[in-house]
């Protein structure tokens, strides 16, 4: 019997990885208390307690923080219309912190020094929990075992962690004819690893068909959604969370938000996965449309550098960093005049935007029109486009200069 090393919380899934972990952890001397979020995913919970309690955790907390992983995380990165690399709407990189959060928390009521997560060596989401659980309480001591060597080269892959699982009487939901690693919460599905770290073949079909008109509207002391209607029938939503639930049916079924990607790790390495953003897809266009209605040029202009910039934080894990902080309170006001009503339909796999009011509009019609003239003289264009063009003169002025002096 291995000698008592104290108590660790273990931020726990119920899958191969943290079943096999729970059990190994207690192999190692630990009294294993167990922590199971729920963030949206679709799960027994009470099944998940049982498994873990039966196979030798002291204790198990089911958390349900999906609220706060809406209108705390989520809501955040509708306002920054983040997207790592343009595509990824970061539904995997902004749950790890929420998760992390309670993670702490629950040490921290226990009393218990450690920390464990099932979070592999090669990944980011051991950087985006650690991160979160040293910003939080830095005296936290986390045991990563896919960092141990006596882990790593115990179960240098699936099969042995398998056989491991069946050695111990683990029940697991992964096979060897399906051997990819797949993250569920609220925002999104991600599927990696196995067979999905060949790039080239086409993955299958994980998504099917529908239609909607919604509309999306925001006031300005949040800016954030606060009602989606479906013109179709009526029905509204208006709490986050509902609103969220809702969308993602909605859009779910009609196949939006599904990518299929290459991106890079913070680790310094490139992976492949294919993600599953429904209603933050639809939110992404939503808000990207209203903000370009009702956002000075020149403001969004610096709001966009600062969306890339927290995109990459967040992704990177730095979401409780000083960095972080200060870009939410930066782009949440900017968010002030983001006020309006966008009108939308999604119709196989697309989001369009119908149109779009708000009480707060830059868009002037009649300054804009060709048919009127309005507050506007067209004689004045004359001198700007001249003032404009200065530059460029002057530039190709000289370059024929060095030209004419290099053929001779």
């Amino acid at each position: 019997m291995a000698q008592s090393k104290g108590t660790v919380v273990l931020a726990y899934s119920g899958g191969l990885d943290t079943s096999c972990i729970l059990v190994w952890l207690k192999e190692q001397g630990y009294d294993v208390v167990a922590y199971l979020a729920n963030i949206g995913q679709k799960e027994d919970f009470e099944a998940a307690r049982k498994k873990a309690l039966a196979l030798g955790a002291k204790k198990v907390y089911i958390e349900d923080v999906s609220r706060e992983f809406v209108e705390e995380f989520i809501w955040p990165a509708v306002q920054a219309n983040a997207l790592y690399e343009d595509r990824y709407l970061l539904g995997t990189a902004l749950a790890r912190p929420c998760i992390a959060r309670k993670l702490v928390e629950i040490a921290q009521r226990e009393g218990a020094q450690h920390v464990a997560h099932g979070a592999t060596g090669k990944g980011n989401d051991q950087v985006r929990f650690e991160l979160t659980c040293y910003a939080l309480c830095p005296k936290i001591k986390v045991v990563a075992p896919w960092r141990l060597p006596e882990f790593y080269q115990r179960f240098p892959g699936r099969r042995e962690l398998m056989d491991y699982a069946k050695k111990h009487g683990i029940p697991v939901p992964v096979t060897p004819q399906t051997p990819w690693s797949m993250d569920e919460n609220l925002m999104h599905i991600s599927y990696e690893a196995g067979i999905l770290e060949n790039p080239k073949p086409r993955a299958g079909g994980v998504s099917c068909i529908c239609s909607l008109i919604g509309n999306f509207t925001a006031r300005p002391s949040v800016c954030v959604p606060v009602k989606v209607t479906n013109t179709g029938d009526g029905a509204t939503r208006s709490s986050a969370l509902e609103l969220f639930v809702y969308l993602n049916d909605i859009a779910g079924k009609h196949g939006v938000g599904r990518i299929d990607i290459v991106e890079n790790r913070f680790v310094g390495m490139k992976s492949r996965g294919i993600y599953e953003t429904p209603a933050g897809t639809i939110l992404y266009h939503a808000h990207l449309d209203i903000e370009a209605f009702t956002m000075d040029r020149e403001v969004r202009k610096i709001k966009q550098g600062l969306s890339l910039k927290f995109s990459e934080l967040v992704y990177n894990g730095f979401w409780h960093s000083p960095e972080c902080e200060f870009l939410r309170e930066c782009i949440g006001r900017s968010q002030e005049p983001v006020l309006g009503t966008v009108r939308l339909s999604v119709f196989k796999g697309h989001v369009y935007i119908l149109g779009r009011e708000s009480p707060r509009s830059l868009y002037n019609e009649e300054l804009v029109s060709m048919n009127v003239q309005g507050d506007y003289e067209p004689a004045d264009a004359t001198g700007f486009i001249n003032i404009n063009s200065l530059r460029l003169k002057e530039y190709h002025r000289l370059q024929s200069k060095v030209t004419v002096k290099q053929d001779e």
